[in-house]
This record gives structure tokens, sequence and C-alpha cells, in this order.
């Protein structure tokens, strides 16, 4: 499956300490026979120095979303909240069934977009500056519908291709 990896660093809290790589392409990763790989300096996202521990790195690949723009509304609807849950495709190098996760949507000052529940960035949805407000609802097993207000009222988009996520484990590592 063609997409963008988002790859976080977690602590042995399970909290989410340093985003490697945000919606990146397979370039910005050695590609060797059976895996891609990369580094990490030990540092989080503020750049300081992490203390030596137990760590794990988790990732997502995600496909091509496709966003329709569906116009301005007066408000979302009421039903309307910050997560829904996706069915994600199966990962074929496990053998598991096709999990769930809850995705969140969030901003910041590029935009819009969707995130796991603990802050890892996965798919950017609109590159509006001056996002106050997102909320989003399932439209369906492959869509969503997001509302977001940048100051001019909330704007309806469609999301389509939610559907196409992997989930992958790298595991757990030590940090000395």
């Amino acid at each position: 499956m063609d997409g963008t990896i988002s790859l976080g660093i977690w602590d042995s809290n399970d909290k989410l300490v340093r985003v490697l790589h945000r919606e990146a392409n397979i370039d910005k990763f050695v590609v060797e026979e059976n895996s891609l790989s990369t580094t990490w300096d030990g540092k989080n996202d503020t750049g300081e120095d992490l203390p030596a521990g137990k760590y794990r790195a988790r990732g997502y690949l995600v496909g091509k979303l496709k966003v329709d723009d569906l116009g301005k509304v007066s408000s979302p609807p009421d039903s309307a909240a910050d997560h829904i849950s996706v069915k994600l495709v199966m990962n074929p190098l496990v053998a598991d069934t096709r999990s769930v996760m809850e995705v969140g949507v969030g901003f910041d000052g590029k935009g819009s977009f969707f995130k796991t529940m603990d802050g890892l960035p996965l798919a950017t949805i609109s590159e509006s500056p001056g996002v106050t407000r997102v909320v989003i609802e399932k439209s369906g097993e492959k869509a969503a519908d997001v509302w977001q207000d940048a100051g001019s009222g909330p704007e309806h988009l469609r999301v389509s291709n939610i559907d196409k996520m992997i989930a992958f484990d790298c595991g757990f590592f030590e940090l000395k």
C-alpha cells in the first residue's frame, strides 16, 4: 500500500515523547531487505535528552486520503466528537485480525490533521491556518465528516479512504 509513514517514540508510561516522522515518504527511511530503518537521537520533541530507560517505537502507514470541501455550514452537528473508530488494514507481517483504533482530530498552526488518541499526527486534513476548533463524525466505513473553524465559520469537509491505514509496532528498546 502506498502512503506516508508517521512514527513515534513512547516512554515506559506509554506517553508519546517524540514524533520521529510525520507523514514521511519511504525515501526518508533506509530500505533494508525485510524492513525500513531510521535513527533516533534519544531526545524528546523539545530537543532535551531523555533519561535512560525502556522505550517503544510505533507507527502507522496511511494511504492517500481524499478531502472534499462541502462548504460552509452554520454549525457542526451535535453528534460530532473529537474522535471516531476506524478499522485498519490488517498488517501482513503479523497474524492478527483487522484491528480497530480510535482516531482523533487535532489542529496546529499549519491546519487540521488526523492523530492517534495519544497525539501522534497521522495525516493532514486541511492546510488552513488559524483553525481554532475541529470535530469529526463517521460517514460509513471508509469516510468521515470533519468540521473545522478558522474564524470565518465552520467549514464541512468529507475525508475518504480513512480505512487505508496499517499499524505497526517496532518493539521495545533500551536507551542507555
